[in-house]
Order: C-alpha cells, then structure tokens, then sequence
C-alpha cells in the first residue's frame, strides 16, 4: 500500500493536485528517554509532480517539515483523465510513489 494520498481538482483551466504523505518527518534532534539517545534523522528529502510524464513540481524538504506532510499543488494543463504521478525519496534512501487521474 501507498503512502500517498493523492486527490485532484480541476476549476477555470487549472489543476490542484494535493497529497497527504504518511511519513515520520524525524529531525535527528528528538531524545528518545527509552533508549537514553536521540532519535535517527529520517525524513523526506525530495517529492516530484508529474502531469503525463512532465514534471509539474519537485519540492525539497528538510527536517523543518512536520510529520505527514500535506503539499498542494496546482498548474494549467491538465485535462480530465490525465495521469499525475508522485514520488517521494528520503534521506536514507527509501522511496514511494502513486498515480492517479485527474477527475
């Protein structure tokens, strides 16, 4: 399963794509009391936006981005039916991505 949620919109010629990301967003700076350390830096480094293989948006986030980031998006294009796809990289190297069409 995903770990984007990805809804669409389209009103007077533009397309707002929103995405919720379940993500832990750790800034590296958290003490973990349990385990007497801090808690590893873990977060979402890079998201890419595509309408129909054409990058829309890339973001780059850091650690000042809370948990489950949510990120809205908008363009002029899009037509219903098309393709957007979103994709995620992290700093330690994991990914994820989904597709959905525009309605």
């Amino acid at each position: 399963m995903s770990s984007i949620k990805i809804r669409t919109k389209q009103e007077d010629g533009l397309t707002t794509v929103r995405m919720l990301i379940t993500h832990p967003m750790e800034t590296g700076r958290r003490w973990d009391d349990l385990a007497g350390r801090t808690i590893p830096a873990h977060f979402i480094r890079e998201v890419k936006i595509e309408h129909n293989q054409r990058l829309v948006a890339s973001c780059e986030l850091s650690t000042a981005i809370s948990r489950d980031p949510y990120i809205s998006v908008r363009f002029r294009g899009g037509k219903t039916g098309d393709k957007i796809r979103v994709t995620w990289a992290d700093n330690l190297g994991n990914t994820d991505s989904a597709e959905s069409t525009i309605g």
